[in-house]
């Protein structure tokens, strides 16, 4: 959609509410359609106000009962509706890709449906249903243009989301994602680095780059080394601190990205590597195109080369013929793996995936005796390694909203450049989310780590001035970062120069 289409729908003095679900790649698009709305006039809710003119859901189909969710929230706005005239409501995301115009059946109060391929339209879309006092639903069947066209709220002064790609090429039998979300496509590494140049100049340190299977970067664009070079290309960007990546596929994973990550000095020794069993058997049903002792050579690899990383995992307990055989070789490997955190999943059925029609559905009361065993002893190891943690010093990005106690403790929380959650008391100079505090690890849990002493050293940064400026004039409208990208079909790049639902 060009600026002049985007210009049609005009919400002066109209307030906005967007509510997400799911996983990254669903929060930066929420990211995008604020930034749409205010492009167009919309001003954000107050969070203490009596409700928005217009609210959004951002939808996911992967999480279990998320239409059930979605409609039980619909129903609880219907009557808000009605006493408020002009209001409207709009669904978009993977749901409303996959359901289309159920959406409008079920609840016909809804004004405007949209789908994953076709956010940018959402202003327009809005001033259509109010003018036409009809439902809009128009869903794309292949995207147009990347999102990253498109204007944007970030919602941290500090930290950013980079898309990387769209789509999956994966055909997990447990994932409806690539049929919603379609084909992997890449953005050209160019495009990126200047996106990313770019809000390190509005004082952004960290990036976190992001794609439903973040390494096959590469794959569309034909260099199976482009992932690598990404890598070490952020590393050549000035004011960057801190790039993370999330979510790599193990089958992607290769000896490349691995010295990147080892050599680049801001790509942070942290790694989100998805498991989802342990159990060959399993992982073959699944359609995962590895086996345990795939996965356990990534992590040897990762640990030979990076001995402070700190790695993460997703885990599906209780897949359809699962045995206790199974679950236990997924013991094994996360007892060989020694993950710092992992986020364990009770198997429910997807409507529109394969493994919803599998014969061997496991009784809810064994995967619940499983998936306990499982998060025992995940709690026992992150303990283990995060008292390794203890006595360490280190440099932790002040966050916002990270710590729930921090006012009532007299703390301030943050991140370690592992990603690890750091709780720290309060330096006697002035701390800005954003800014970096020198502490020493005296405690940790399974889920943290404390720093009761004093902060040795606080640098004031760029981004801690962002967040200032940004908190100092919220009634200033936002500005998002616009970058004239291709569309889809564009002539194929150069490879870079040599320098995340995710639900893989």
């Amino acid at each position: 959609m060009s600026s002049s289409d985007r210009s049609q729908a005009v919400g002066v003095n109209k307030s906005y509410e967007i509510r997400t679900y799911g996983c990254q790649m669903n929060v930066h698009d929420s990211e995008r359609l604020s930034g749409l709305l205010e492009e167009a006039g919309y001003v954000p809710a107050p969070k203490d106000g009596d409700g928005a003119d217009v609210v959004v859901f951002n939808t996911c189909a992967v999480r279990e009962n998320a239409d059930n969710r979605l409609y039980g929230n619909l129903g609880q706005l219907a009557p808000k509706k009605a006493a408020r005239p002009g209001m409207q409501i709009a669904v978009g995301g993977c749901l409303a890709q996959k359901d289309r115009d159920t959406i409008v059946k079920k609840a016909p109060w809804v004004d405007v449906v949209f789908g994953t391929h076709n956010i940018g339209k959402l202003p327009v879309l809005l001033e259509r249903a109010r003018v036409q006092e009809e439902a809009q639903v128009e869903i794309a069947e292949s995207l147009e243009a990347f999102p990253s066209t498109l204007p944007t709220r970030r919602e941290s002064a500090y930290a950013a989301w980079v898309s990387i790609s769209v789509g999956c090429n994966n055909t997990c039998t447990f994932c409806i994602v690539p049929a919603l979300r379609g084909k992997e496509k890449d953005r050209r590494p160019g495009d990126i680095l200047a996106e990313i140049e770019a809000l390190v100049s509005e004082g952004v340190s960290e990036i976190t780059l992001l794609g439903q299977n973040v390494n096959a970067y590469g794959s569309d664009i034909g260099d199976r080394e482009a992932f690598s070079k990404l890598l070490r290309a952020c590393g050549t960007i000035e004011g960057l601190e801190r790039v993370r990546f999330t979510s790599p596929h193990p089958r992607d994973f290769t000896d490349d990205v691995i010295a990147a990550m080892a050599e680049t000095p801001n790509v942070m020794h942290q790694l989100h590597m998805p498991l989802q069993s342990g159990s060959d058997r399993v992982l073959k049903a699944m359609r995962r195109s590895y086996r345990q002792e795939r996965f356990l050579g990534i992590i040897e690899k990762v640990r030979a080369a990076m001995p402070d990383a700190a790695l993460s995992t997703d885990i599906i307990v209780g897949f359809p013929g699962e045995t206790e055989e199974d679950f236990e070789q997924t013991l094994h490997t996360v007892r060989e793996s020694r993950f710092a955190q992992a986020f364990t999943f009770q198997y429910s059925k997807r409507p529109g995936t394969p493994a919803a029609d599998m014969d061997g559905q496991i009784p809810k009361a064994v995967v619940q005796e499983r998936y306990e065993r499982l998060v025992a002893l995940q709690e026992e190891i992150s303990w283990a390694e995060n008292k390794k943690q203890v006595g360490r010093t280190l440099e932790v990005l002040v966050a916002e909203g990270e710590g729930r106690k921090d006012e009532a403790t007299h703390r301030l929380s943050g991140r370690a450049p592992d990603n690890r959650l750091v709780h720290f008391t309060r330096p006697d100079e002035p701390v800005r989310p954003g800014d970096v505090v020198t502490v020493e690890v005296t405690y940790a849990a399974p889920h943290h780590l404390l720093a009761e002493g004093p902060a040795q050293a606080v640098r004031r940064t760029r981004a801690g001035d962002a967040w200032e400026k940004r908190n100092a004039a919220p009634a200033e409208k936002p500005q998002g970062v616009l970058l004239g990208l291709p569309t889809i079909g564009a002539p194929a790049p150069s490879p870079a120069p040599a320098a995340g639902c995710g639900c893989d």
